[in-house]
C-alpha cells in the first residue's frame, strides 16, 4: 500500500511543480538554515575528549585581588602563576598530570630550502602526551628526566612534519628553534581537539600546536608564554626571575584523577581537593591567597561550561534559526492546503469508492513526508553553502567546525520529515474529514 501510495505522490508532484518547487524550497531554506547554525553549535560544545573527560581536571587556584573575583560569579582565574604550578607538580596523588603553556618559536629546518617560519609550541610536562591520549605516528614523547634537566628534544605535530619532512619518519633527524638544535623523538598523527580544552585561554577553536618540548628548557632558555598572562597587581618585573616569583598567572594546569586499586575516582578527586586545599591554606599564612578558599577541579565539560566555550549568542542563534524554520513550516500549511483542497474532488471520490478518512490521511500524509525528505536534501545543500560561508568569514581556524558529517545529515533529514509531517498535519486530517457526498454533488 505504501509503495502505491508513493506513487499517487509523485504524481501529485509533478502534476503541480510550481506548487510544489514552492513547498520542497521552503523546507529546504529553513533545513539549510537550522542545520548551519546546529552544524556549528553541536561541534562547538561537543565532548573533545570523551573516553577520559571525567577523568581530567582542570586545576585552578583562586590567587586572584582580593578585593574582587577574577570574574563573576566569583570564578578563580583559569590558570596558575609558576611557583604554584611547580609546588603542584610535587603532588603524587594524580595517575597523570601536567603544568603547561603555550610558546612562539622561529623555526629552522635544516634542509636550506625550507625558510624559517613562525611556529606555535607547548612547553609541558612528560605526562601531556599520556594525559591526553595523544597519538604518535613515529617515535615517541620525553621521559619525565627531560622535565628536570635540559634536553633539547621536540615532539614534531603531523603538520610541522609533513610541511619540513613530507611526511616521512622523521625522529632522529634535526630542527633548529629559535637558533638552538633540538632531536626530533616523536612524531603526532592527526590531532585537532576541538575545542582544544587544554587550553582556551588562548584560542578554543584554534589547531593544535606545532612542535612540543620539555619543561626542562623553559628555564634556562627563558622561554617566555606566548599566551595569556595576567595579574592583578602591581608588580616590579624586570628579570625572568621576577616574572617567574610573580602573581602572574599565565600556567595550563591539569590532572588526571581516575582512581587507582585502592581508591575510586571520588575518593582520589577529594584526596586531591584537600591537597590543593591545605597548599593555599599554608599559602595564605605567607600572606598570599587573600580571597576565601575557592580552588576548583572542573572536568573536562565542566570546564568547557565554566569557561563559557560555547557562547550565549551561539545558543540564541540555534533558537533563531528554528523560529524561522517554523516561519517556513507556517507557509508550508498554507501552501498544503491549498493543494489539497484543489485535489478535494478527487479525495471524494476516493472515499466514495470505499476509501476511509485515515486511508486519505494517509494519502496526503506520504506525500508530505516525500515533501520532507526532497526539501531535507536540497537544506543539506544550502546548509553546505552556509557553512563555506561561516569558514569564508572566520577563517581556516574554524575548519574543524564547519564540517557536515554523516550523522548531522541524518539529523538534518530526520528535522525535515518530522517537520514536513507536523504542517502537513492539519491539511490532511481537515481535508481527510471533508463531506464526500457535497463534493461530488458539486462536480
Amino acid at each position: 500500500m505504501f509503495h502505491y501510495y508513493l506513487q499517487l505522490a509523485l504524481k501529485s508532484l509533478r502534476r503541480n511543480p510550481i506548487l510544489s518547487s514552492l513547498m520542497v524550497l521552503a523546507i529546504a531554506i529553513g533545513i539549510g538554515a537550522c542545520m548551519t547554525t546546529l552544524t556549528v553549535y553541536s561541534l562547538m560544545s561537543a565532548d573533545p575528549i570523551p573516553q577520559k573527560s571525567e577523568q581530567l581536571f582542570a586545576v585552578r587556584l583562586d590567587s586572584w585581588d582580593p578585593n574582587q573575583p577574577w570574574d563573576e560569579p566569583n570564578e578563580p582565574p583559569p590558570e596558575l602563576t609558576y611557583r604554584d604550578a611547580m609546588a603542584l607538580m610535587r603532588s603524587d596523588i594524580p595517575s597523570h598530570q601536567a603544568a603547561m603553556y603555550k610558546g612562539a618559536f622561529a623555526l629552522q629546518p635544516d634542509d636550506k630550502s625550507v625558510p624559517a617560519y613562525l611556529v606555535m609550541g607547548r612547553i609541558s610536562f612528560a605526562d601531556f602526551f599520556t594525559l591526553f591520549d595523544v597519538p604518535f605516528q613515529y617515535g615517541s614523547g620525553w621521559d619525565s628526566s627531560a622535565d628536570k634537566a635540559l634536553s633539547q628534544v621536540v615532539v614534531l605535530g603531523k603538520r610541522a612534519n609533513d610541511k619540513l619532512f613530507g611526511g616521512e619518519n622523521s625522529v632522529g633527524k634535526t630542527v633548529r628553534l629559535n637558533d638552538k638544535a633540538y632531536k626530533v623523538i616523536g612524531v603526532l598523527d592527526t590531532w585537532d581537539p576541538s575545542p582544544k580544552f587544554y587550553d582556551v585561554n588562548n584560542g578554543a577553536f584554534d589547531d593544535a600546536e606545532d612542535v612540543y618540548l620539555p619543561w626542562g628548557i623553559a628555564v634556562p632558555y627563558q622561554v617566555r608564554t606566548a599566551g595569556n598572562t595576567n595579574g592583578w597587581k602591581p608588580e616590579d618585573i624586570d628579570t625572568y626571575d621576577s616574572f617567574l616569583n610573580s602573581e602572574l598567572v599565565w600556567i595550563q594546569f591539569w590532572a588526571q584523577l581516575g582512581g587507582s586499586d585502592k581508591e575510586s575516582p571520588a575518593e582520589q578527586k577529594a584526596r586531591y581537593q584537600t591537597f590543593i586545599d591545605s597548599y593555599v591554606s599554608e599559602q595564605k599564612k605567607l600572606g598570599r591567597f587573600q580571597r576565601p578558599l575557592n580552588n576548583r577541579l572542573s572536568d573536562v565539560n565542566t570546564f568547557m561550561a565554566e569557561r563559557e566555550v560555547v557562547g550565549e549568542d551561539n545558543r540564541v542563534l540555534v533558537g533563531l534559526s528554528f523560529l524561522f524554520l517554523t516561519v517556513c513550516l507556517i507557509n508550508m500549511i498554507g501552501l498544503l492546503l491549498a493543494k489539497f483542497l484543489g485535489r478535494a474532488p478527487e479525495l471524494a471520490l476516493r472515499r466514495a469508492l470505499g476509501a476511509s478518512q485515515w486511508q486519505v490521511m494517509q494519502l496526503n500524509l506520504v506525500e508530505v513526508a516525500l515533501i520532507g525528505v526532497l526539501g531535507g536534501l536540497l537544506g543539506l545543500l544550502f546548509a553546505w553553502f552556509g557553512l563555506i560561508a561561516v569558514r569564508a568569514l572566520y577563517g581556516d581556524g574554524y575548519g574543524a567546525l564547519t564540517s557536515l558529517n554523516a550523522g548531522l545529515a541524518m539529523q538534518a533529514l530526520i528535522i525535515a520529515i518530522a517537520a514536513s509531517l507536523l504542517a502537513g498535519l492539519y491539511p490532511a486530517v481537515r481535508v481527510g474529514r471533508l463531506a464526500p457526498a457535497g463534493l461530488l454533488k458539486a462536480q
